[in-house]
């Protein structure tokens, strides 16, 4: 009867630990999707804020410093639409995300003119001339946004085709960039001891940055991308704490990955302890959905800790499909990949398909595999 009892225990407190890792990212995914933080770019410091966020989970998790801060500082340029942003085409106004998106390298500018239909999808000004350069306005459709570190004299405005069946007449554009030569950023770092080999270490890695906004308007969530993968580093660094790991596990978030991977980048350049130190690395991102499984980058790289993976999927049954890509810097993992520490890049896929727009929202992410991939990480890492 005791015994009963006692299991029935474990079985409820493991339900309830799994539950409450869900209800956790939930949170966490919510916060870093509100509007206080404006899709965490660079209009009202959103960014920034964020990361205050994420250091206040550390201190709370109760993680170790490298350093005396969990804070890596840097900087490096970057635009932004902090003020007016107005377009009306046909008369009609329209709203950004929605409708319409400024090319991320645009500065301010301001045109009233009439339109000529130079083919099917591409439209440019008539009587619109400045500093020699034109207007170009282009049908797309999907809207997909992006960030820029450099500016450009040649503004674009991307259309949403399906919002636009008419022929386009007339255009009216006011729009307000601010351009950081030098924005102050900054990599979280923080770590739990291991209990065998407390000098080698297991990384995982996350950006916590995003798009930003677009005016006063519209901004931009990032809730797959990439509050998501924030939510699951948190939540492994609660597991962690309480399961210490045999080798010492280090949980790195970086910003400035929509800017072109320049937080992976300086912080490769800049380590807080030696590289060559890692026993494994795995970087995480889109870890929202996960209907058809997950997509494992470098697997053909480093092919001996893939197999590992997918038998513990073979074994456990944790995801419909477990593929493989080869070498790509199509996220943070890429700078350590050419440094030659052995190193994954995961993230989930089928499910919703927003992506670098207003609709990558917290309340409809589903969240689908979010469990299965948090054990079959830890189960990973206790391979290693």
């Amino acid at each position: 009867m005791i015994k009963g009892i006692l299991l029935f225990f474990v079985v409820i407190t493991s339900l309830n630990i799994q539950a409450q890792d869900t209800l956790y990212a939930r949170k966490v995914i919510s916060k870093l999707c509100s509007a206080n933080f404006l899709g965490r770019g660079y209009v009202n410091d959103g960014v920034n804020k964020a990361a205050k966020y994420i250091l206040e989970e550390l201190e709370h998790i109760g993680l170790l410093k490298f350093e005396k801060s969990f804070s890596q500082k840097y900087a490096f340029p970057v635009n932004s639409f902090p003020g007016k942003m107005s377009v009306v085409i046909n008369g009609k106004k329209k709203l950004p995300g929605i409708h319409y998106l400024i090319d991320p390298s645009s500065s301010s500018f301001n045109i009233k003119s009439n339109l000529i239909k130079k083919d099917s999808l591409t439209y440019e000004p008539i009587d619109y001339f400045n500093n020699n350069n034109n207007l170009k306005i282009k049908l797309k459709k999907k809207l997909t946004y992006g960030v820029s570190t450099k500016l450009s004299t040649n503004p674009t405005l991307e259309l949403l085709k399906d919002s636009f069946p008419e022929d386009l007449y007339h255009v009216e554009i006011d729009c307000e960039n601010r351009f950081f030569k030098a924005f102050k950023s900054q990599n979280i770092c923080g770590y739990l001891k291991g209990t065998q080999f407390a000098d080698s270490f297991v990384v995982y890695t996350a950006h916590y940055d995003h798009l930003g906004a677009m005016g006063k308007d519209a901004y931009f969530p990032g809730a797959n991308d990439n509050a998501s993968g924030v939510s699951m580093l948190l939540n492994l660094a609660r597991y962690y704490k309480v399961h210490p790991a045999k080798y010492s596990v280090v949980f790195l978030f970086f910003s400035g990955e929509e800017a072109g991977l320049l937080g992976s980048k300086y912080y490769s350049e800049n380590p807080l302890f030696p590289l060559s130190t890692i026993k494994f690395l795995t970087n995480l991102d889109l870890l929202g959905t996960g209907d058809d499984g997950i997509m494992v980058v470098n697997a053909t790289v480093f092919k001996q800790q893939f197999d590992k993976l997918k038998l513990i999927n073979d074994n456990k049954n944790y995801l419909k499909q477990i593929k493989q890509r080869g070498k790509a810097a199509n996220s943070d993992h890429y700078w350590f990949t050419e440094l030659g520490v052995p190193c994954f890049f995961i993230y989930t896929m089928g499910g919703i398909q927003a992506y670098h727009d207003i609709y990558d929202r917290d309340k409809t992410l589903p969240l689908t595999k979010y469990s299965e991939v948090f054990k079959l990480l830890v189960d990973f890492t206790s391979l290693l």
